[in-house]
């Protein structure tokens, strides 16, 4: 039975208007920043208008690339609610790809902002083969005691134990692909955050991601066994906000870019990857071709890295052995910077910084379930 999978975070796809940037700057959109604004009640209409006129390009631009994916799953990253997901669904992507997504599910998780993560399926693969939802169950109420992931790297950021693990949530999916079973893990662990206590975003938010990831594990390994799991059909698929190496780009356009490849020396991925716990098929690619997003804070800090994941089961990957997932960039921006040979051609309308699909790049594999 073969099924195409695919993840995709499609950047903050709202049924709702966000208008706290009134008094956090940090979350005032630029264009809004360019112009006075007398009092709150003005800024909310300016905030409509703006937050309408951009959504248009950009959900026709994230349709395209769902779209080019041809999955017949996707699991979506930093959606709002189910009615912000059919709305999408009915008003962009059915009209590209015909016959629609009709299988939506998500659930609210513990995301502050109200973003979750959701999966979207067909009623059958593209070979006719059905489709089934069996079942759906969060684990948003997990906490580090209950699991026994509080660890004094978490304490000293000032969390206690009580506390949900997830972020978000760990969205656990069953189904049957022509009677098959197979499970998929959603996920979208703890993001990057600012420098703190001395240490870079990223290392600061560490121990928030490792126990995410731990957690992940510890679900499967309660679901199937721990000596089983391995011979278990499954998958995780997100973004974990994570990586293991980074292309690092030096240079600049007018004289030539240059690419290095640079490994990390920790990586909550590690969690998964370090003993073939699960694989991920990216790593079947190049290396300087499996990035999922262009970063930059400037000439001063620019990389490409993969944050985007479909972790397979060591059965399902043996069983995929020639399997190698496409990463789907025609909606970036056109600020991205891409290694030599790799160009591709932009959606019409993406922008300089936007329009674009979402900073994120689609990963969308083809396997076998059998």
């Amino acid at each position: 039975m073969s099924l195409r999978l695919a993840t995709f975070n499609v950047e903050n796809l709202m049924n709702r208007f966000d208008f706290s940037g009134y008094r956090n700057q940090l979350n005032q959109d630029r264009t809004l920043s360019l112009f006075e604004i007398k009092d709150e009640a003005e800024y909310k209409l300016l905030e409509q208008a703006r937050a309408v006129a951009h959504a248009d390009d950009m959900r026709q631009l994230t349709a395209l690339a769902i779209a080019e994916t041809r999955a017949d799953i996707i699991c979506m990253q930093e959606v709002d609610n189910i009615e912000a997901l059919r709305a999408f669904e009915y008003g962009y992507l059915f009209k590209m790809v015909g016959q629609g997504y009709r299988q939506k599910y998500t659930t609210a998780g513990n995301d502050s902002r109200g973003i979750d993560v959701a999966v979207m399926m067909r009623t059958e693969t593209a070979d006719g083969e059905p489709i089934e939802f069996v079942r759906m169950t969060s684990h948003a109420h997990v906490t580090f005691e209950e699991f026994g992931l509080h660890t004094p790297a978490l304490a000293a950021l000032g969390i206690q134990p009580f506390e949900r693990i997830f972020r978000r949530d760990c969205l656990e999916i069953d189904v049957r692909i022509g009677g098959q079973p197979f499970t998929i893990y959603s996920v979208h662990f703890k993001s990057m955050t600012g420098y703190r206590n001395g240490l870079t975003g990223r290392e600061a938010s560490m121990p928030i991601r490792v126990a995410e990831a731990s957690a992940v594990r510890r679900i499967i390994e309660n679901r199937f066994g721990k000596d089983h799991a391995d011979s278990k059909r499954w998958a995780i698929c997100g973004d974990f906000n994570d990586y293991r190496q980074r292309v690092l780009i030096g240079g600049q356009a007018h004289s030539g870019y240059e690419f290095q490849v640079a490994n990390e020396a920790d990586s909550s991925l590690d969690v998964f990857l370090d003993d073939g716990f699960a694989v991920n098929v990216v790593e079947r690619r190049p290396e300087l071709d499996r990035w999922t997003l262009y970063h930059t804070r400037g000439p001063e800090e620019r990389h490409l890295c993969q944050l985007d994941y479909i972790l397979l089961s060591p059965v399902v990957a043996r069983e995929n052995e020639g399997a190698v997932p496409d990463i789907v960039r025609r909606g970036q921006p056109w600020r991205t910077i891409f290694p030599p040979g790799q160009e591709v051609e932009r959606y019409p309308r993406a922008g300089w910084d936007r329009p674009k699909a979402s900073d994120h790049c689609p990963v969308a594999v083809s396997l076998s379930i059998r």
